[in-house]
């Protein structure tokens, strides 16, 4: 699957044809997320059978991971003569902007059931990561979003986040991690030998001490303090203010024990891609005292057809930090490149068993960096037991 080119035979000198192979493919990412609300739907259509609310679960977490496994990698690149078109074509950002309502649709559906029904706990649960999952779905839309370059398209992805009150997001990701990518330096980069567990009370707070630094420096640079109205932190979180004070006169303060764990699990789903993106990976600082250009090598990349089609292509993660302002459909893949053994949804529960992770993605950081210990980011206290493990001997950096 991928991008083929045809020619016009009739008019041999007309430039060649590209089709999208995975054109109507991307429409997953839009359908996918409504999954989650399968399980209330069901039990409010009449159904009895609990299994319904285990459905979205096991499509997200074990039914994707199946898929790419049996429809393998999709390896192919869009010919730099059809990126232009690719980009212009209004398609690919209508699909961004028909994910939105259905979105908000299924996780305001989703809360306002489990406000008012009583399930047994594991069904309770399950709703609730289900829901969550779809907030991580939204977060990703916002991050395609926000790396738009129109006004109209960064500020739907602020007040995206806020579903979720998750509004410093786009400031921290784009003004933040982006520049400090795979840097000690980064929160939202995880360190070899370091477990999502400890990663997330790294990540979590170091996101929006960061993203709030930012833009009180972007304030103050225009003459105004930190609470000033143009605070894109605050304007997200008078709308998040909003909707959840509207679902608590709906539905009474005890919708607070839905979204609480809500928005944690869906801000998770985020935590645990930021844990994936970049495991281990370092730019290394040069003579000068600068930090090397971020390049496709500083990201872990995977090809995997299912998965990418449902994330908005978040996986070619090496190419879009190498290059940040192509659009999901524009990106590629590159030889050499660390590469992951599944997909996102894969590696998320792999990474909740942190002796499993290790053990299946410690060995392949020193494979992606040819055993240079240099270009490894090591968690401080497990760095000479993993030189050790791994024969890598001393080292700089």
């Amino acid at each position: 699957m991928g991008i083929e080119a045809t020619l016009d035979r009739g008019a041999p000198s007309a430039p060649p044809v590209f089709r999208d192979r995975k054109r109507w493919g991307w429409l997953l990412s839009v359908v996918g997320p409504a999954l989650a609300v399968a399980g209330p739907l069901a039990h409010t259509l009449g159904a009895t059978s609990p299994a319904w609310f285990y459905l979205s679960l096991a499509v997200f977490y074990l039914g994707i991971p199946l898929a790419d496994a049996l429809l393998g990698e999709d390896r192919t690149n869009p010919p730099e003569s059809a990126v232009p078109a690719l980009e212009a074509d209004p398609y690919y950002r209508a699909i961004l902007f028909a994910t939105l309502p259905v979105l908000w649709v299924s996780v305001l559906f989703n809360v306002g059931f489990l406000a008012t029904h009583d399930l047994p706990w594991p069904a309770w649960m399950a709703t609730v990561m289900a829901t969550g999952a779809v907030l991580g779905f939204g977060l990703n839309l916002s991050h395609e979003l926000g790396h738009k370059r129109d006004f109209f398209a960064r500020k739907l992805a602020l007040f995206n986040t806020a579903l979720g009150a998750y509004g410093h997001f786009s400031i921290e990701h784009n003004r933040g991690h982006h520049r400090h990518v795979a840097t000690p330096e980064d929160p939202a980069s995880a360190k070899m030998g370091e477990s999502i567990w400890r990663f997330v009370w790294r990540e979590m707070p170091g996101a929006f001490v960061r993203a709030w630094r930012l833009e009180s420096d972007r304030l103050r640079r225009a003459g105004h303090g930190p609470w000033h109205p143009g605070n894109e932190i605050l304007q997200a979180g008078a709308l998040t203010l909003l909707v959840w004070g509207a679902m608590a006169a709906a539905f009474g303060p005890k919708v607070l024990g839905v979204l609480l764990p809500v928005a944690f699990w869906g801000a998770f789903q985020l935590t645990s891609a930021n844990y994936v993106e970049h495991y281990g990976l370092l730019r290394r600082r040069l003579p000068d005292g600068r930090v090397e250009p971020c390049a496709p090598h500083h990201s872990w990349n995977s090809n995997h057809l299912a998965s990418n089609l449902v994330v908005f292509h978040l996986q070619r993660h090496s190419d879009h930090h190498a290059h940040p302002g192509r659009s999901y459909q524009s990106l590629r893949d590159f030889p050499d490149l660390p590469r992951l053994p599944s997909g996102y949804f894969a590696m998320f529960l792999l990474a909740y068993l942190p002796p499993l992770w290790f053990r299946v993605m410690d060995r392949r950081v020193v494979a992606a960096v040819r055993g240079r210990a240099e270009c490894i980011n090591f968690l401080p206290s497990k760095r000479e037991a993993l030189m050790q493990r791994y024969g890598m001997g001393a080292a700089a950096g």
